[in-house]
């Protein structure tokens, strides 16, 4: 009776991923003929774009010693500037090593680490998550094949 229910068990898994699979093909298949393709109105903007709209936006300059009453140190990671080090200013005012804000800005919002003041238009930077948070399928079959095993052995697991 268990080699019964094991069989069965075995065999709905099987018929899950193999519809899946089938259904999937199908769209793509209806898709490819159809010309269809996601919506684009929503832009996305990748990580060289995003960096080179806060480079346009918040010019690179280099730290002289001249400035070192007005700009004693880097608000992100603390350190003093060293002369002929990469800065950027924002419009807010605040200076930063141009590393350390390019960092902070791509894992953040796009606002100054201390004022909270938008650098970058909210678009700017909602395309710019998309990209980041985008799970793309490339149409490898072995990617498909590795996806759907790890789905059969999840969906095996809870009868044993």
């Amino acid at each position: 009776m268990a080699a019964l229910s094991k069989f069965f068990s075995n065999l709905y898994s099987m018929s899950t991923v193999f519809f899946t699979l089938l259904l999937l093909e199908v769209v793509i298949l209806i898709r490819s003929f159809t010309g269809a393709k996601p919506s684009s109105d929503k832009c996305v903007i990748t990580t060289t774009q995003y960096l080179k709209i806060i480079e346009d936006m918040n010019p690179t300059s280099f730290f002289t010693e001249k400035l070192r009453s007005e700009l004693p140190e880097c608000r992100v990671c603390l350190s003093e500037f060293e002369e002929g080090e990469k800065i950027r200013k924002l419009q807010c005012n605040h200076t930063f090593h141009r590393d350390c804000l390019d960092k902070w800005l791509q894992q953040c919002w796009a606002t100054c680490p201390l004022c909270r003041t938008k650098v970058l238009p909210e678009e700017v930077v909602a395309g710019y998550h998309r990209m980041r948070n985008q799970v793309e399928y490339d149409g490898s079959d072995e990617e498909m094949i590795f996806f759907l095993s790890a789905l059969h052995g999840n969906s095996l697991h809870r009868y044993f």
